[in-house]
């Protein structure tokens, strides 16, 4: 114990210059009570959870956002901003305890060795997959492994007996940011992406180009449900829109430089109009390009306030693979606004009950409820609007959350995944004689109804599980669930694009977004 103490003061003067005020007896303090935890409690205790839970201890007492992963986690959490992962290259989805093909990733490994859309895996190498009740986590660690290493895939094919053996190469398959980019009119173009990676901003620059190729003049960025993710990324993507030098964001901490984003002025889309779309789950980096679209009056925002995470993580590596993500500034917005919605340290169960706060106090149902003081007034730099901090991004066209949309009886049905599974059967008996009877998009979409005897099938399945059905909500989850079905459908047959097409049909957020661009004048 001596020695380890005597370690510790000498290695004191090599600590990080920002970490030369922890005070020498505070980390005697710490290592003594750890080791005599670990030497001297009753029962064995495990030196590596030890470490652990002290890490998020002293997290949980910051800031909501400063946070300890493991290894294991800290991949989990990396992968979809590094935009890749190494694997076989399907969609898949599981269908009565086996994982079914929903699509072959184009030009993936999968792919090459004749894999199709509708096949069943049933077997990895030596590991059995099918109707062993194995979770997804489980499935996805025996498909994927290095680049250059083999599957040895066990197939059953509709109409063949016997099983078909394919071994696929695993290679890189990329994780793409964006959703869905298409024209919803034939002057409006629409990109909706998902999170701010690696390769969002080379994403997005392609989808522009397509989408001026088919005629854009207007567009539509949908970061509804977009969580963030790197600040480079919304930083690039809000120069592809800005003029050369125009402030994006700006951070400023305690021990942290203080930092600017300008625009690079990138030639993507400067002259069109824009149209931001968010509601109460955009955060982070969502909230970085729609303040600043906003701020500089370059586009509207149009939906609901913005969860509010303007808090920046310095990523700290630990030596086992594990990372603590610490706070260490805040972002604002080009009017000065801070991002961040207020919190109090330590009570990370209130914070995250913000959203259903906002919800039972009627914010996102009535703009009357959103109250701000004058002090949190802010102007947008070219025409001198009126903006508002305060925590999130307030948007310019208010459109308030449809709690008619989905019943109850909706939610339970999504929720005990008896629509997606149904869904999955009937694609998997009727995928060649639709592919058949709609060979392109179009004709789908305006021929083709989803038939009762797949509603009736969900219901039956429903009644089984003792799922309530009022009355008066049936016709509002018929309606819902054929819009649903048909949706899910496009998107198996085709992708994403066709399934955000039939979903954003009457989408509130995104109906008030193409009247507002399709007006002469902009607010």
């Amino acid at each position: 114990m001596k020695r380890l103490i005597l370690l510790l003061c000498l290695l004191l003067p090599a600590l990080p210059q920002h970490a030369q005020g922890i005070n020498e007896s505070e980390l005697r303090k710490f290592f003594v009570a750890a080791q005599n935890i670990y030497g001297l409690y009753v029962d064995t205790v495990n030196a590596h959870k030890l470490v652990e839970d002290a890490i998020r201890g002293m997290l949980e007492h910051l800031d909501p956002h400063s946070n300890y992963s493991d290894a294991q986690e800290t991949k989990k959490l990396n992968e979809p901003l590094q935009g890749s992962f190494d694997g076989i290259g399907v969609q898949f989805n599981m269908l009565e305890d086996t994982v079914l093909v929903i699509q072959p990733i184009t030009k993936g490994p999968s792919e090459r060795v004749g894999i199709l859309a509708g096949d069943r895996i049933i077997s990895c190498n030596d590991t059995t997959l099918a109707g062993v009740k194995m979770s997804r986590d489980e499935i996805m660690r025996h498909l994927r492994g290095p680049r250059g290493s083999i599957a040895h895939l066990g197939i059953r094919r509709e109409g063949i007996k016997e099983l078909l053996y394919f071994d696929v190469q695993r290679d890189k398959i990329p994780v793409n940011s964006v959703d869905a980019a298409f024209m919803i009119t034939p002057k409006i173009g629409l990109i909706r992406f998902n999170n701010f990676a690696q390769t969002t901003h080379r994403e997005i620059l392609e989808a522009l180009v397509n989408l001026k190729m088919q005629g854009m003049e207007s567009l539509i960025i949908d970061l509804t449900q977009n969580g963030g993710g790197y600040l480079g990324a919304a930083a690039e993507i809000a120069s592809e829109f800005l003029p050369e030098g125009d402030m994006i964001v700006y951070t400023e901490g305690r021990s942290a430089a203080p930092r600017e984003f300008r625009s690079r002025g990138g030639h993507a889309f400067q002259e069109g109009r824009v149209a931001v779309l968010v509601d109460e789950y955009s955060a982070s980096a969502a909230e970085i390009l729609s303040g600043a679209l906003q701020d500089q009056d370059r586009g509207i925002v149009v939906g609901r306030r913005t969860f509010g995470k303007g808090l920046v993580q310095w990523p700290i590596d630990l030596p086992d693979g594990s990372m603590i993500r610490l706070t260490v500034s805040r972002y604002y917005t080009p009017s000065g606004r801070c991002i961040q919605k207020p919190y109090e340290k330590g009570k990370q169960k209130e914070y995250h009950m913000d959203v259903i706060n906002r919800y039972n106090n009627g914010e996102l149902t009535n703009a009357d409820s959103i109250h701000f003081p004058d002090s949190l007034k802010y102007k947008t730099l070219r025409k001198g609007r009126i903006v508002y901090g305060g925590g999130g991004v307030m948007p310019d066209i208010f459109v308030p959350l449809d709690t008619t949309r989905y019943t109850k009886t909706y939610r339970q049905l999504s929720a005990k995944s008896l629509i997606i599974n149904h869904n999955l059967r009937y694609l998997d008996k009727n995928r060649k004689t639709l592919q058949q009877r709609y060979p392109d998009f179009e004709t789908f979409r305006k021929n083709f109804e989803v038939p009762q005897s797949l509603i009736d099938g969900i219901y039956t399945e429903a009644d089984k599980q003792k799922i309530e059905r009022p009355k008066e909500e049936r016709e509002a989850t018929d309606e819902r669930l054929r819009q649903t079905l048909k949706a899910l459908i496009a998107r198996d047959l085709w992708d994403m694009n066709e399934y955000f097409a039939i979903v954003y049909e009457d989408d509130p957020i995104v109906t008030m977004a193409v009247k507002k661009l399709s007006e002469p004048d902009l607010p």
